[in-house]
């Protein structure tokens, strides 16, 4: 089935009267709303909630082809990608819900190791419920923003263990997303650079970053939303993905002449994050730019080692949360 099928198929889906109500957890080929709205409890009784959207499978160059505007020589060469469908959340994790998390799942001990973190793995493999979260933040982890804004300041190691968190709380498979995924998300259907808009003229309407943000974050889902339903995508701040960052691997990679649902570089030191933040220029703004941890990010914090859980200070780091398909849905 082609990409534009499936769309029209979930729109039917989530349209048909009496078939699904808001909310109802994705269960089978024949049960796929278009959206729909996660709810959960915190440690204090009061509901949380947040809104998926399905994005349709098909497939998309990857990459930004050699004459595009502030290109970097890691966004190619271009590569066609097969995705199947999955569930992306409309805006960035909030710090309403990552404090949910903190405060169920955080822990008094000093930071802990691999050793800890190995262990934590395992017992998710083995189905042990117990998460361990993280250590105590140095100072105010909302920086005096809103509870509307996005989570800042968390390593992937925090939104990783977070993704496991949300998992456990509703029985779905939350995650992030792979750096495909995003990407073609970010496109929403379009050949663009910036997706939203075809040049950077249009990205005010679209984006909070470098012409109109004054140097911060902003409450998510302020601005409008792409073609199809995600605010914030391009700006506001950069946002976690699985892949680790790898030029040799990208080079590597075109050699396939398609990839379907790909990972990317099994190994590397850092981890990317895309869709450029607050102050970053349109450049950075655009579907294929790509983003990486820099050292500087873990300046402020005084622990020898850094801490595998935050990035004090900095607030141009966040996190989307994308969900698993059922398996009998996954190849629509």
């Amino acid at each position: 089935m082609n990409r534009s099928s499936i769309l029209t198929y979930a729109v039917l889906l989530a349209c048909g009267a009496g078939l699904l109500a808001v909310g109802a957890a994705p269960a089978s080929k024949t049960d796929l709303p278009k959206r729909y709205t996660e709810t959960i409890t915190s440690k204090d009784g009061s509901k949380l909630t947040f809104d998926m959207v399905l994005i349709p499978g098909g497939t998309f160059t990857m990459g930004s082809p050699a004459g595009e505007a502030e290109r970097e020589d890691h966004e190619g060469p271009q590569r066609q990608v097969q995705l199947h469908p999955f569930y992306l959340c409309t805006t960035e994790a909030t710090l309403e819900l990552f404090l949910a998390y903190y405060q169920e799942t955080g822990t008094a001990k000093k930071d802990f190791g691999e050793e800890e973190a190995e262990l934590n793995e395992a017992q998710a493999a083995a189905g042990v419920n117990a998460i361990t979260g993280p250590t105590p933040v140095y100072g105010d982890m909302t920086m005096g923003f809103s509870k509307k804004h996005p989570a800042i300041g968390i390593t992937w190691h925090n939104a990783m263990t977070f993704c496991r968190w949300l998992t456990q709380k509703t029985g779905k498979t939350y995650r992030l997303p792979t750096e495909a995924e995003w990407e073609y998300a970010a496109q929403a259907g379009t050949t663009s650079a910036f997706g939203v808009c075809d040049d950077a003229d249009g990205l005010k309407d679209y984006a909070w970053f470098n012409a109109n943000a004054n140097f911060e974050p902003h409450a998510v889902g302020t601005k409008k939303p792409n073609a199809w339903g995600l605010y914030d995508m391009q700006g506001n701040v950069r946002e976690w993905v699985q892949d680790f960052y790898s030029p040799a691997a990208y080079e590597e990679a075109v050699k396939e002449k398609q990839t379907v649902n790909p990972t990317g570089p099994k190994q590397g030191k850092v981890r990317v994050a895309r869709g450029g933040f607050h102050d970053s220029p349109p450049g950075e703004l655009r579907c294929a730019a790509r983003g990486f941890e820099e050292d500087w990010w873990r300046m402020n914090d005084p622990q020898i080692p850094k801490s595998r859980w935050w990035l004090p200070q900095i607030d141009c780091i966040g996190f989307r949360v994308a969900c698993e398909l059922p398996k009998d849905a996954k190849k629509q």
